[in-house]
């Protein structure tokens, strides 16, 4: 029996083209590898594969012309192959896709359509076990150059390109999940170590404030209650009482206002701010400031935001008080850029050393930016400047 002839697959575009597939790595190759064979089927001055990426995105990958489809995801209402994408339409076929309404509409993402006056246009879908995924899209720049054999043609070859496409966009999707799941895992690592580190900085805090009231409340307490006693000394005079007794009740209010901001929640953020400015300077000579240039808007941010943002001011400044040696402490409250408020503590001093001394103050001031998902810069030089910003919305 006389065996039926074949033709060889260099003859055949279709096979060449699943042979050029078979060998495809990444998406943008294999379109590169396939372009003289598409262009042997259907001849073109730009085409381009788009695939369905996240909900309501379409991805695009082009050879003969690279514009702006392929350099950014496009929505799927804005393609100027929106009819075919969302199936209401079995193919797209025009002589003047410049003229065309299809193709030109309010939103369009046409732009590469007039740069490079793609008038001819064919879109087909691209669909694996029934569903569509994308589109094949082939254009040129004469007008009329494609007829119904040419859309039967681009039909053949989006079988042939669409499971290959649809196995290498499955891959990069998994791996993008991937690294997703990876970050959002380094993310929530990242906040327990924060939230623990915050946690031993909170118990060392209130075993100060216990201290504080143990070494000096306490104990000016139990002397004026012997002194009043008596035993064989005389009690002290009613003023020397009243003043004793005032400095105790001051002593216990400024630890009182260390674990509670009680000014913060009295008279708001950028007072609050002024006043511990003004305590931990004292007496020396240091210019201050406090510009609140947003209308208090940090007053309406969330409870524990706001907490945070004051803890931060206040570690901050304390630091630039006692190591900075500094003339002039700024403290701004500003939206920079818009919709971010911005607060920025500047001083004159001496900067950060290369390797300082001790660093707890700092990790305190990084791990509560963390918590509140507030970013958070730390620049030296002529000066300090502590700089947090973060969604005006939080």
């Amino acid at each position: 029996m006389q065996k039926a002839q074949t033709a060889p697959i260099a003859e055949d575009p279709f096979l060449r083209i699943a042979a050029h597939l078979a060998e495809g790595i990444d998406i943008a190759s294999a379109l590169d590898a396939v372009a003289d064979e598409i262009a042997e089927l259907v001849p073109f001055t730009h085409a381009d594969i788009c695939l369905y990426d996240r909900p309501g995105w379409v991805a695009s990958y082009e050879v003969g012309i690279r514009t702006r489809w392929s350099r950014e995801h496009t929505r799927v209402n804005y393609s100027p192959v929106r009819d075919l994408l969302l199936s209401q339409c079995d193919f797209m076929l025009t002589d003047d896709a410049t003229q065309d309404p299809r193709y030109i509409f309010p939103g369009a993402t046409a732009a590469p359509i007039f740069n490079h006056t793609l008038r001819s246009r064919v879109n087909v879908p691209l669909k694996v076990m029934g569903q569509q995924i994308g589109a094949l899209n082939i254009s040129h720049s004469t007008a009329g150059l494609y007829d119904h054999d040419t859309v039967v043609i681009a039909q053949h070859a989006a079988n042939v390109l669409a499971p290959s496409f649809h196995a290498m966009h499955s891959a990069v999707t998994a791996q993008r999940a991937a690294r997703a799941g990876e970050a959002a895992q380094a993310r929530e690592e990242g906040l327990r170590r924060d939230a623990l580190e915050l946690t031993r900085a909170l118990e060392q805090e209130r075993q100060r404030i216990g201290m504080d009231l143990h070494d000096q409340a306490l104990a000016d307490l139990t002397r004026l209650l012997r002194e009043i006693d008596g035993g064989n000394r005389a009690t002290p005079p009613g003023d020397v009482l009243a003043t004793r007794i005032g400095e105790i009740i001051g002593d216990l209010r400024r630890v009182i206002d260390t674990a509670v901001p009680t000014l913060l929640e009295l008279f708001g953020f950028a007072h609050a701010v002024r006043v511990h400015l003004e305590r931990a300077v004292g007496a020396a000579p240091v210019e201050l400031a406090v510009e609140d240039h947003t209308d208090g808007a940090v007053d309406r941010l969330d409870h524990t935001v706001r907490i945070a943002l004051f803890r931060i001011a206040q570690e901050a400044i304390n630091n630039a008080a006692a190591h900075s040696g500094a003339g002039k402490i700024i403290v701004s409250i500003e939206r920079e850029p818009p919709g971010q408020l911005t607060i920025s503590i500047r001083d004159t001093g001496c900067g950060i050393p290369t390797d300082p001394d001790r660093q707890s103050g700092l990790v305190h001031i990084r791990t509560r930016a963390r918590l509140i998902a507030a970013e958070l810069t730390i620049t030296g030089g002529a000066g300090t400047t502590v700089r947090v910003s973060l969604e005006e919305t939080a």
